[in-house]
């Protein structure tokens, strides 16, 4: 886990006088934002021996900041945030399966920006992926700029695993975990093709490999968020670890489940109650979230409020509506104004 903010409206980057200092491959000192202090030795470096990649890390945080959000929007746990450096809270010192989350889709984060920022020139010292080259099939070959996704893997491993410390059960987990959203971006690769050919007739296609959105990311990530495994050390003399070759000797704590694959998140320990507010576990509550009285998921009152209630008040939104399409380039709108009911918890 990288236990800071990298992005805000000041940026991570500005140029004044402070003593938190960082030398480029250029001899150029940047003057970075406080809370980049809390990167390690071996983060500083990684940074310095790929000028541009920053950015690219501060682009990915905050994208998975954005889609953890989004996909616990009707959850108890809905992604909560703080502007200080441990930008998730309390939740990241647990081993519950919001931890298991956050580790996953960070580290995913961070794998996918680099990748794209590769190919996109931004960083100095990788390029496109170019390994692909030649006849890929009868009418089409490798060709183009593919995301170079094992340079983002490498660096994502090296530069977010560096970070953690020990050998217990919770520095297994986060490795693990973060592994699994690296592979997660990798595995949902797709190949795209441009068509080349008289009159567009297709006769050869050319053909690379593309990074998936972040949102199917996060999608495959929030359905492994909900068949996580819980699980223990292994036994060293247990036939299921011996028969893993894995030396972080992980096993369910159910015996009967089955081992968890590269791509499943694992937890150890129950996830605290978020039903109400806990200084000491760091969770928030529902007290105040909008809820759906009419629906009987997980965003409905009854579910979301834990039972409490709810109240409910009208609420004036303005909207803009009516647009119109001018030529060129002019959209026009109205502003309508509509009564909504709001349902909130107590």
């Amino acid at each position: 886990m990288i236990h800071l903010i990298l992005y805000e409206e000041r940026g991570i980057v500005n140029v004044a006088s402070s003593g938190n200092l960082l030398t480029n491959s250029k001899n150029v000192q940047l003057v970075l934002d406080p809370s980049l202090a809390l990167l390690s030795r071996r983060q500083r470096k990684l940074i310095r021996q790929n000028p541009g990649i920053l950015h690219a890390i501060a682009a990915g945080l905050h994208t998975a900041i954005k889609e953890c959000k989004w996909q616990f929007r009707n959850r108890r746990w809905n992604c909560p945030t703080t502007h200080s450096p441990n930008v998730f809270g309390k939740i990241v010192n647990r081993g519950c399966r919001e931890t298991a989350f956050v580790f996953a889709i960070t580290s995913a984060g961070v794998t996918h920006a680099v990748a794209r920022s590769c190919s996109e020139g931004a960083i100095e010292s990788c390029t496109c992926d170019y390994r692909r080259r030649g006849p890929g099939g009868p009418d089409w070959h490798w060709g183009g700029c593919s995301d170079n996704v094992e340079f983002g893997r490498m660096f994502g491993r090296e530069f977010v695993d560096s970070s953690e410390r020990g050998r217990d059960l919770r520095y297994l987990t986060n490795l693990h975990n973060n592994e699994a959203g690296r592979m997660t971006v990798a595995s949902e690769m797709q190949q795209e093709c441009k068509c080349h050919g008289m009159s567009g007739s297709c006769t050869v296609r050319t053909c690379w490999m593309r990074l998936p959105s972040f949102r199917v990311v996060g999608d495959f990530l929030k359905d492994r968020f909900d068949g996580a495994s819980r699980v223990v050390y292994a036994n060293k003399g247990s036939n299921r670890a011996s028969h893993r070759a894995d030396p972080r000797h992980l096993e369910p704590e159910n015996p009967a489940h089955k081992l968890p694959s590269a791509r499943d998140l694992v937890y150890f320990e129950k996830s605290p109650n978020f039903c109400s507010y806990n200084g000491k576990t760091g969770t928030h509550g529902t007290s105040g979230r909008t809820c759906n009285s009419s629906s009987p998921a997980l965003d409905g009152c009854e579910l979301l409020c834990c039972g409490r209630g709810y109240k409910t008040r009208m609420e004036q939104v303005t909207e803009r509506c009516h647009c119109t399409f001018h030529w060129c380039c002019h959209v026009s709108c109205l502003n309508c104004t509509s009564t909504q009911t709001v349902h909130q918890c107590l």
